[in-house]
């Protein structure tokens, strides 16, 4: 007799999978308080955080943290641009202009950002955006904090001008009458703290911008000039690069274009 066909078996059915667990979110760093970290109740004086200090510590820690970056450092001869500023103030003296140091590093900055177009940009999700103007942000310390007053198109503006707009806006930033759009936007940074004695600093990078510059103060100190040793005053600057936008290349670049214009100033006139 032929075989019978058999009846196809039945499989078990699979077993239920446990059903995934849903992500969580990373906890956030959790923050010791002072006594946690053995400080004695008392001991000290709290200053509670306005909100230009919660919003900076927020916004620097952010930046620190997720911009990758990284400092070239360059130092400046500046005994012509001290004597050119000498001049420049002795002929602005009957309009009551004073262009600082600081004044013309901006507008050596925003010269040098023409020639290299490609510092003067910003890291965006959908790409990297290429600025059409230097719109240099200026570190302005305040009581309860930093703000970063903005000199829009400063590749366009002469050193009496910028002056004049950077006493203006340091007096209102410090007043706290600056209007938001004063202080946001800039797609390069500045901040000296030559005055206080510094020889030299790195800083943070200010969001949108790419860059932010660190000047140290001019110190007279001996050097070798066509092998004989001389004295001259120099500056030191660093730039704080964010590597997303602006690599070690275009970093290096940027101080090729501004060296000169800071130790020859009649070439921003070229």
């Amino acid at each position: 007799m032929p075989a019978q066909p058999q009846a196809p078996t039945s499989q078990p059915a699979p077993a239920p999978q446990p059903a995934a667990a849903p992500a969580t979110p990373a906890a956030a760093p959790q923050v010791r308080s002072l006594e946690q970290m053995g400080v004695q109740p008392g001991s000290y004086r709290l200053i509670p955080l306005d909100n230009i200090r919660r919003v900076s510590a927020r916004r620097l820690t952010e930046a620190f943290r997720d911009i990758p970056h990284f400092p070239l450092t360059v130092d400046l001869r500046i005994d012509n641009l001290l004597e050119a500023r000498t001049r420049i103030n002795k002929a602005l003296e009957s309009s009551g202009v004073k262009v600082s140091v600081n004044d013309i590093v901006m507008k050596a900055a925003a010269v040098a950002l023409t020639r290299v177009p490609e510092a003067n940009a910003s890291f965006t999700p959908e790409g990297i955006a290429l600025h059409n103007h230097a719109d240099i942000a200026m570190a302005v310390a305040i009581e309860g904090g930093l703000i970063t007053p903005v000199i829009r198109a400063a590749e366009t503006k002469g050193l009496a001008q910028i002056a004049t707009e950077s006493k203006d806006l340091a007096k209102r930033a410090r007043d706290k009458k600056l209007k938001p759009h004063e202080f946001q936007g800039g797609t390069f940074s500045v901040s000296n703290l030559g005055m206080f004695g510094i020889k030299s600093f790195s800083s943070i990078i200010n969001e949108p911008g790419g860059c932010i510059l660190s000047v140290g103060a001019g110190i007279e100190q001996p050097v070798v000039e066509k092998g004989q040793l001389a004295v001259a005053t120099v500056m030191t600057v660093t730039l704080t690069c964010d590597h997303r936008v602006v690599d070690g290349a275009i970093g290096a670049r940027f101080l090729q274009a501004f060296k000169p214009l800071i130790e020859d100033p009649i070439a921003m006139l070229a």
